[in-house]
C-alpha cells in the first residue's frame, strides 16, 4: 500500500464525504429533536389545562350527516370513515379538476398562437381576466350565481330530456349496476395494456421509417372495442336509471350538487389561466427554424404542434406544471367557504365536536401531505420519460 493510500485511509473521517455524511445527520438529530419537544411541549400543556388527546375518538359515531359521498356513509358511522368520506371528496374535485384545467389550459394556449386574430384576442382576454381575480371571489360569484340565477327543480333547465339543471345540481342518467359493466371495465383495462403496446410500436416504426401511424383514432378504437367485446360477454346490460322531475326534486340518476359544481368550475377556470402560460412558454421555447422544417415536409399545423413542438416542449412545461397542478389540489381546500365536504369541512365539524384539535389538524396536514408528494413523484417520473437521454 502506498504512502498516499494510508494516509486517505487515516484521515477518511476528513474527507468532504464524510463531513457531507456528519452534517446531514447532525440536521436529521436536530429535527427530530425539535419534533420531540414541541410535540412533548404540546402534551403536557393539553395535560395541564384537562385537554384530552389521542386518536380514539376515531372509532365514536361521528354523530353528523354529510351531504354528499361516493360511498355510504350515515351520522352513525365512525369519524374515520366521516374523514375517509372527506379525503375521496377532495380527490374527486382534485383529480377532475387537474384533467379539466390542463385540456381547458391547453387549448387556451393553443388558441394564443393561433394565426386567427379572434380567438387569439379572446384567449388573452380570458388568461388576463381569470388568473387576476382570487380564487376566492370566483368560488362565491360561481355558488352564488348556480344557486340565485338558476330555476328551481320544478323549472329545471332540460339537455334533451335526459339531464336537468337547476339550483339542486346537475342531475344526469347513469346506468343501473350490473355485473356486465365490471366486466366491460375489465375489458377495458386490458384494451389499454393493448394500447400501451400499439403506441410503442408505432412509435418505434415512426422513428425507423418515418412513417406515421394513427395515435388517437386506432387507440380509441380498440378501447371501445374491447369494452364492447366485455359488455356483451356480460349479458349486455342495458337498463338506465334517468333522472325525473317529481315535484321539489329530482328522482333517479345521479346528482351533482351545486356545491361541487362551484367548487369545480371555480378551480378549473382559475387553473386553466396558469396551465395556458405555462404550454405557451414551452410552445415558443422551441426553436422556429423547427416549425420551418416541419412544414417543409409537408406536415400540418396540427401535426407540427403535436409531433415536432409538443415532444420538445414537454420538457419545459412540466416542471412549472407540477406546481400549477400542487396549487390546484391546495386550492381546493377553499370548498369550505361554499358548503362543499371536502376533508377541511369534515375535519373542522369533527373538531367542533370532539375539541381534538390538534389531531384534526394532523390529519388534515397529512392528507395534503400525502397528495402533494403523490403528485410531485408522478409528475418527477413522467419528466425522467420525456427528459433528454443523455448517450
Amino acid at each position: 500500500m502506498t504512502g498516499a493510500a494510508q494516509l486517505n485511509r487515516r484521515h477518511w473521517w476528513r474527507s468532504q464525504a464524510m463531513r457531507g455524511l456528519f452534517y446531514q445527520v447532525l440536521l436529521l438529530s436536530l429535527c427530530v429533536a425539535g419534533i420531540w419537544y414541541l410535540a412533548h411541549n404540546t402534551l403536557a400543556n393539553m395535560a395541564a389545562r384537562g385537554i384530552q388527546s389521542g386518536w380514539g375518538f376515531l372509532d365514536q359515531p361521528a354523530g353528523f350527516d354529510i351531504s354528499e359521498s361516493i360511498i355510504p356513509y350515515d351520522a352513525l358511522d365512525p369519524y374515520w370513515e366521516a374523514f375517509l368520506v372527506g379525503i375521496l371528496n377532495t380527490l374527486r374535485v382534485a383529480v377532475i379538476g387537474i384533467v379539466a384545467a390542463t385540456v381547458l389550459g391547453t387549448l387556451l394556449a393553443l388558441g394564443r398562437l393561433s394565426q386567427n386574430a379572434l380567438l387569439r384576442g379572446f384567449s388573452y382576454g380570458y388568461v388576463e381576466v381569470f388568473r387576476n381575480i382570487p380564487l376566492l371571489l370566483q368560488l362565491l360569484t360561481w355558488y352564488l350565481l348556480i344557486t340565485e340565477l338558476l330555476p328551481g327543480a320544478r323549472d329545471a333547465i332540460s339537455f334533451g330530456g335526459g339531464a336537468w339543471l337547476s339550483k339542486g345540481g346537475l342531475a344526469f342518467p347513469i346506468p343501473d349496476w350490473a355485473p356486465g359493466h365490471a366486466i366491460a371495465g375489465g375489458a377495458a383495462l386490458l384494451g389499454l395494456i393493448v394500447v400501451w403496446w400499439y403506441r410503442r410500436r408505432a412509435r418505434q416504426a415512426f422513428e425507423a421509417t418515418g412513417r406515421l401511424r394513427s395515435m388517437f383514432w386506432v387507440p380509441a378504437l380498440i378501447v371501445i372495442v374491447a369494452a364492447l367485446i366485455g359488455w356483451l360477454a356480460g349479458g349486455a346490460p342495458s337498463a338506465w336509471s334517468v333522472p325525473t322531475k317529481q315535484g321539489f326534486a329530482m328522482e333517479g340518476g345521479a346528482v351533482v350538487s351545486p356545491e361541487f359544481l362551484a367548487v369545480l368550475m371555480g378551480l378549473v377556470l382559475y387553473t386553466a389561466a396558469f396551465v395556458s402560460e405555462v404550454v405557451r412558454s414551452g410552445l415558443k421555447s422551441v426553436a422556429h427554424g423547427q416549425i420551418e422544417a416541419a412544414s417543409s415536409l409537408g406536415l400540418s399545423r396540427g401535426q407540427a404542434i403535436r409531433l415536432v413542438m409538443m415532444p420538445q416542449a414537454m420538457r419545459v412545461i412540466i416542471p412549472p406544471m407540477t406546481s400549477t397542478f400542487l396549487a390546484l389540489t391546495k386550492n381546493s381546500s377553499l370548498a369550505v367557504v361554499v358548503g362543499y365536504p371536502d376533508i377541511v369541512s369534515i375535519a373542522t365539524t369533527s373538531l367542533n365536536q370532539t375539541g381534538r384539535a390538534v389531531e384534526c389538524i394532523l390529519v388534515v396536514m397529512m392528507v395534503y401531505l400525502v397528495l402533494s408528494l403523490a403528485t410531485a413523484a408522478f409528475m418527477n417520473w413522467y419528466n425522467g420519460r420525456v427528459a433528454l437521454q443523455e448517450r
